[in-house]
């Protein structure tokens, strides 16, 4: 990728993060991969990046049902695995999130980080957005990774990553984050491919566009 193309990209990821932080104050939250173009690279099949944006938007609808403005959920969904984030007033709730999530078609696993705590300030979410901003940027401006391999979430500092990766890709993932300004913790919530296995996602296959290195 030339020089010129990864700053492109750089200011999409940072615009990405400026224009989600318009969206800051609202007590939920739903993580989601645009469907379009970034398709084109992702790992998971196209049917797939669809069930995933399905499941956070009922998701979230559900919640917002449930418990109203009395708490921060986030929903991020990759590749049917679901992962809650946020703040709500008590563990009652924070099962019945849980619970809800269970109940939405296609989910296969949910991993529960939601704490029990009053609600994040603006300030405090619009700095978890533009952490996950520069954790996006500095992995799109990675020669040897493919960006949209990732799905980043990031909730008072900790920062969780999502994917389909190989151990070496986690590990350069792991060590880019890990430096990446305002970073407080790591949490990685990833399916482990062999680099067998992802030579054979690269190659022409139906419902999956090839992914050139």
């Amino acid at each position: 990728m030339s020089f010129s193309l990864r700053r492109f990209g750089l200011m999409l990821a940072l615009l990405g993060g400026c224009i989600g932080a318009l969206t800051a104050c609202f007590p939920l939250a739903v993580g989601g991969a645009v469907i379009g173009g970034m398709v084109a690279t992702d790992r998971r099949t196209t049917g797939t990046v669809v069930e995933d944006e399905g499941i956070e938007l009922r998701s979230a609808s559900r919640i917002r049902e449930a418990l109203g403005d009395q708490g921060h959920v986030n929903v991020t969904s990759y590749n049917r695995q679901v992962l809650l984030t946020g703040e709500v007033a008590s563990a009652q709730d924070r099962q019945l999130v849980e619970q809800i999530v269970a109940g939405v078609d296609n989910v296969r696993n949910i991993v529960n980080e939601i704490a029990v705590l009053g609600s994040s300030t603006l300030t405090q979410r619009s700095s978890d957005l533009l952490i996950s901003g520069r954790v996006r940027a500095a992995l799109l401006d990675a020669n040897d990774l493919f960006s949209n391999a990732f799905k980043i979430t990031t909730e008072r500092g900790t920062v969780f990553m999502m994917g389909r990766v190989t151990a070496r890709e986690a590990k350069r993932a792991t060590e880019i984050i890990s430096s990446t300004t305002g970073v407080q913790k790591l949490v990685r919530i990833l399916e482990t491919l062999s680099e067998e296995d992802l030579a054979r996602m690269q190659a022409p296959h139906p419902g999956r566009a090839t992914v050139k290195p």
